[in-house]
């Protein structure tokens, strides 16, 4: 098989290898196979046959972001200044009417922003999801699917662990290994103890992780208390589900022991600033005791129906400053950092550092350039020993920089447009989609969240 080769030449190369090299001029060089050079451009041999890119100095190449925790939706904008308890009830309208082809919209629209923004691995907690499958195998990107799964009798418009392993059966490792699926619990009041020894068999039985939502709002980790007699994360201890693979949304609100049982069992956070902020969870997360624990901590934008956006430069540059600001530390999660946990760390809570999350000899190919010959990004040289691009690419890029986007080698996004799909097709059909879904959700009342 004939296996093409591409070498970006002439750029800042952000390698987020363990050094943190940033190399400029800079040459990456791969294929569908694996990265299979990364250096300076003087030293790094291109094959002769090489399809060649040249950044001419204005180009930035970067992992893939890494996006870990999201929730597909078709809607932005209607639920709106509430915080979690009452916002929660507003926005699951959506899932009381939801359908197949709704889902497959919803994940359409939402994959294609985060992949033009830059974003090659979405954990995507939603419903339906072989719609997702699909939906990602049209664009090109990674997907973990998640169900949302919930057995209350007040929230029965979820998915189940029945539709769980129907998921895994059918979606778990397929277009060549990019789409992996997960056990999902919605939240804690939403599940039985049943359903949590359940799940925990099924995460055995395939070998796959478990994801659940915990400790987003003050008023939410009470409703646990006053229902379990307490707190949320030592009722995950009580039901087993805490050890490494288990990913835990949002953690705003652990105590002490809370955040040592998360370290001792291996279990990772995906943390959430812009969303929590919008939702006024308060905080924000303690990063720097989770750090100092040796958690593993991914940035995740929680879908555009929380966030409004599916921006992972929005969250690296927000979640720094919400560190800064808590800690009155103006040297609180540094640009570095922050992208670190928007790539390897994101990958590491998703176990998948081995592959992806960095550029480095023998990954697969998740890279993508961004534009740094605009306004907003200059300057662009380096003096008196400070190099402006990396801060600048944190606290200043947006996610319509990004001009090429590859996953597993493959180019997705070209010129800052998708190659898979016909975008402006899509968003006629994403329109008339929505417009059917408000018709048919308008006269659903909310139900309330359980426990409060």
């Amino acid at each position: 098989m004939n296996v093409q080769t591409t070498a970006i030449i002439n750029a800042f190369v952000v390698t987020v290898d363990a050094e943190f090299r940033c190399v400029s001029p800079g040459t990456v060089v791969f294929n569908q196979q694996r990265i299979v050079a990364v250096g300076p451009t003087d030293t790094t041999p291109v094959p002769p046959d090489a399809r060649v890119i040249d950044g001419r100095g204005r180009t930035a190449v970067l992992p893939g972001l890494i996006d870990v925790h999201s929730h597909s939706s078709l809607l932005k904008g209607f639920s709106e200044n509430a915080q979690l308890i009452d916002w929660l009830p507003e926005y699951q309208r959506e899932h009381q009417v939801l359908t197949e082809a709704d889902a497959y919209h919803a994940c359409l629209i939402s994959y294609l922003e985060a992949l033009k923004g830059g974003t090659t691995t979405v954990l995507d907690m939603y419903r339906y999801l072989p719609q997702g499958a699909r939906a990602a195998e049209e664009l090109g990107l990674r997907v973990h699917l998640v169900p949302y799964a919930a057995d209350h009798p007040t929230k029965r418009f979820f998915e189940t662990l029945a539709t769980t392993e129907d998921l895994l059966r059918e979606c778990h490792g397929v277009a060549d290994g990019r789409v992996r699926c997960w056990v999902g619990l919605e939240h804690i009041t939403y599940c039985s103890a049943e359903m949590f020894r359940d799940a925990l068999a099924l995460s055995d039985k395939y070998g796959v992780p478990i994801h659940t939502h915990t400790s987003e709002q003050r008023e939410e980790v009470e409703a646990v208390q006053a229902i379990f007699g307490r707190r949320p994360v030592e009722q995950f201890a009580e039901y087993g589900i805490l050890r490494p693979g288990t990913v835990l949304a949002h953690c705003v609100w652990l105590d002490q022991r809370e955040l040592d049982l998360v370290a001792e069992t291996g279990t990772s956070v995906a943390h959430c600033p812009v969303s929590n902020a919008k939702l006024a969870c308060g905080g924000p997360l303690d990063l720097q005791a989770m750090k100092s624990r040796g958690i593993s901590v991914g940035l995740g934008t929680d879908g555009s129906i929380s966030n409004n956006a599916l921006s992972q430069w929005e969250n690296m540059k927000f979640g720094s400053l919400l560190q800064k600001n808590a800690t009155l530390d103006a040297a609180a999660l540094p640009a570095a950092d922050a992208l670190r946990m928007a790539t390897i760390d994101g990958a590491r809570v998703l176990g998948q550092d081995r592959e992806i999350g960095s550029l480095e000899v023998g990954k697969q190919a998740d890279l993508i350039t961004v534009d740094l010959w605009q306004p907003h990004l200059m300057p662009v040289a380096p003096a008196e020993g400070h190099e402006p691009v990396l801060w600048n690419l944190v606290y200043a890029a947006r996610a319509s920089d990004v001009r090429s986007v590859f996953v597993a080698g493959r180019e997705v996004v070209a010129g800052g447009s998708a190659l898979g799909v016909d975008e402006d097709s899509v968003l006629e059909r994403v329109h008339r989609q929505t417009v059917d879904l408000l018709g048919r959700r308008r006269g659903v009342r909310a139900i309330p969240m359980v426990g409060e």
